[in-house]
């Protein structure tokens, strides 16, 4: 499993990396391995608000579709629009060719309150 330790993670598998005041998320290499190859993703407008803990779009593979929850609140400024056309690079580069949504943070205290990767890891080993 590949855990960059730079990044940030929630609960619901979703990976953070902060960018000024603006974070880039996507789902992490363990999610992809679980769902299985992705066959498309669907990520909210530019422009959309985002909520933590709400869904904001998903991803469906071949064997099931998973909602992607926000892990944190803001607003959306850029979608990976590369997905529509290459939604297997979820499961090719989850951390660099899947990126899925930029944010604009409305509380940028809501990052501090994710998982760190030891602590991701120490979850996904517990589930």
């Amino acid at each position: 499993m590949n855990t960059p330790k730079e990044l940030r993670y929630s609960e619901e598998h979703e990976w953070v990396k902060t960018e000024g005041e603006q974070v880039r998320i996507g789902i992490t290499d363990f999610a992809q391995s679980e769902l299985g190859d992705i066959v498309f993703v669907e990520l909210p407008e530019v422009g959309d608000e985002i909520k933590a803990d709400e869904p904001f779009g998903s991803v469906e593979s071949v064997k099931t579709v998973s909602e992607l929850y926000a892990p944190v609140s803001g607003k959306v400024v850029a979608i990976n629009e590369d997905l529509n056309d290459n939604p297997e690079f979820v499961n090719e580069s989850p951390y660099e060719k899947a990126w899925m949504i930029v944010v604009e943070l409305s509380d940028a205290s809501e990052v501090d309150k994710l998982m760190t990767a030891e602590q991701y890891e120490e979850m996904v080993k517990e589930d």
